[in-house]
């Protein structure tokens, strides 16, 4: 044969070739149509059974009458498969009738299996299972340290850490307080740098929101209502609480749903509401309102929220009494005023940038600012929601926090406003970590659910919390024992802050105050680490006040910003 020239092809090889090719599709049709003879073979023999068995246990009758109790076991069952048959909802079960009901079990018992058998101590979600240890811990006033050594990969990109001084200072064995109040407040409160978020009762049960309170009141922190309003389980230990207002006005609203100036007054007089925080929107669902699921709505908490029994308390998206930036701000004096001088403030999660820009453009114009602004990070989560809210809206906290503090740096107000961090604080370094970028102090929430004895079953919105903490069931209500779980809320708040101080001295830091962001560390890439500063944008002070100086990536969203309207620019 010449060079160039292809080979024939026998007829032999031919037929190979179809025969091999006939052979795979064969095999592929039967691959395919395996689950289907499958299933239908299952229902051959549960009716092969169905009929059998029963005249097997009625001839076996006649020797024994003892077999007829046989029927209490295949009776139900040959029930069961018949229905499963017949239903026209599933049609898993119709193909495989009584077995497949074993998928669905598995299915619930499939978080159960993940948490205790398959995650590791470091990969748990949302919380992994060394934080979730070390709040069970200090709750508890159990040993909290750990041996061999960190399980985490420290060369891992993101890794970060706080750098430590060779000159360490002593441990502050008390707490200093960080003063919340600006120029108008005529009762500013003396803060812990580490307090109760937003949680309801309703979405919290009665004994959870007593324990939570009489913790606070034994640690000298505050716990923040939620916006089911201040109920008479956050009053009755005298707790100090920040009363926080939603949409729905809940515990100052008229029958028709506005804000009521009365009721408020009244209620903001008591002695142990310290402050008032306006929620403009949570990081579990921002922008999308409250949601109190119908099934945790009990009549007591129907007549504290002033809302009709059997359906879902939803609060309304935004606000009725402001749709501005100067409305949000005239009513934050307005409150200020009603209060008799406590610290006013909000609540939000970012979402438009320009918006928060807008608030600012507010504050210069009007003089008028909150006493606080609390940022919440799309991380948040003890609020039900969902899924396309809770996983794909809102910005980090991280990322808020730095957005929050540059602004006010920029317009030259910082000084004037406490900043409070929300999202998955749980440990000392969180609270070091989130100062860093910006902050005064932080809330956590889901930490203290867990100082409660929270187990993240991941059913806080189904009434069926397994240890009674987010569930109105008396039943299980009954289960959580108030002093007990009050002295382990105390306890994980005094080793936290002691740890937060602990790690402060370490660094040669007088006070937490003192922290920057050149503080804390993260690593870029294998070679290369940065400290905050270096990794994050923090504005120059006053520099958004002339046009001159306003960064240029922070132009176009500084000039779209508007005091009078919300402007959605990203």
């Amino acid at each position: 044969m010449e060079a160039g020239q292809r080979a024939p092809i026998s007829m032999d090889a031919v037929r190979r070739s179809t025969f091999s090719a006939t052979t795979v599709s064969r095999l592929m049709q039967t691959k395919r149509e395996a689950p289907v003879q499958c299933g239908l073979m299952v229902r051959r023999i549960f009716f092969a059974l169905a009929l059998t068995l029963p005249v097997a246990v009625l001839l076996l009758a006649t020797v024994s009458l003892h077999a007829l109790w046989t029927f209490v076991v295949i009776g139900p069952l040959i029930a069961l498969g018949l229905y499963d048959v017949i239903q026209t909802k599933h049609s898993l079960l119709r193909i495989y009738p009584v077995i497949g009901h074993g998928r669905y079990m598995l299915e619930e018992l499939r978080p159960e299996i993940q948490q205790y058998f398959v995650e590791s101590n470091i990969d748990g979600s949302p919380f992994s299972r060394d934080f979730r240890s070390v709040i069970y811990q200090r709750a508890k006033g159990a040993r909290d340290t750990v041996p061999f050594g960190t399980q985490r990969d420290v060369e891992r990109v993101g890794y970060e850490w706080m750098a430590h001084s060779l000159a360490p200072l002593a441990v502050s064995e008390v707490e200093p307080r960080v003063l919340v109040g600006g120029p108008g407040c005529r009762h500013p409160y003396a803060s812990s740098h580490l307090n109760i978020s937003a949680m309801s009762y309703g979405s919290l049960g009665q004994n959870a929101i007593l324990s939570l309170n009489l913790g606070a009141k034994l640690g000298g922190f505050a716990h923040n209502t939620g916006e089911g309003s201040a109920s008479p389980y956050h009053l009755e230990h005298g707790g100090d609480l920040i009363w926080q207002i939603g949409t729905g006005y809940f515990g100052c609203r008229t029958l028709d749903g506005d804000f009521d100036p009365g009721a408020f007054a009244e209620r903001a007089g008591i002695d142990n509401v310290k402050m008032i925080e306006i929620k403009l929107s949570q990081g579990a669902k921002p922008g999308h309102g409250g949601i109190l699921p119908a099934a945790k709505l009990t009549r007591e908490i129907a007549e504290i929220r002033g809302v009709p029994l059997g359906h879902d308390v939803l609060s309304p998206p935004a606000h009725g009494t402001f749709d501005t930036p100067i409305g949000l701000l005239e009513f934050v004096e307005k409150l200020r005023e009603l209060s008799g001088g406590k610290p006013v403030g909000f609540k939000l999660c970012i979402g438009h940038r320009s918006e928060f820009l807008g608030i600012c453009k507010a504050m210069v114009k009007t003089g008028i600012t909150p006493d606080f602004i609390t940022v919440d990070g799309a991380e948040g989560g003890t609020g039900a929601a969902p899924v396309e809210f809770t996983s794909s809206v809102g910005m980090p906290m991280r990322d808020g926090l730095l957005l929050v503090n540059s602004a006010l740096r920029g317009v030259g107000l910082r000084d004037r406003i406490r900043v409070i961090a929300a999202g998955k604080i749980a440990t000392g370094f969180h609270m070091v970590r989130a100062i860093a970028l910006g902050a005064d102090m932080c809330n956590a929430a889901r930490a203290m659910m867990f100082s409660l004895g929270c187990i993240q079953a991941l059913r806080c919105n189904s009434n069926t919390c397994p240890v009674g903490v987010a569930t109105q069931d008396p039943a299980r209500n009954r289960a959580l024992a108030v002093s007990d779980k009050a002295s382990r809320v105390h306890l994980y708040h005094r080793d936290t802050v002691h740890a937060f101080l602990d790690l402060i001295s370490s660094s040669g830091l007088a006070s937490p105050d003192k922290i920057r962001p050149n503080d804390v560390l993260r690593r870029i890439d294998s070679g290369e680490i940065k400290t905050f500063a270096e990794v994050y944008e923090y504005l120059p002070k006053d520099c958004l006040l002339d046009d001159a100086s306003v960064p240029p990536e922070w132009r176009d969203r500084w000039n779209h910003a508007n005091a009078e309207r919300f402007v959605t620019t990203p």
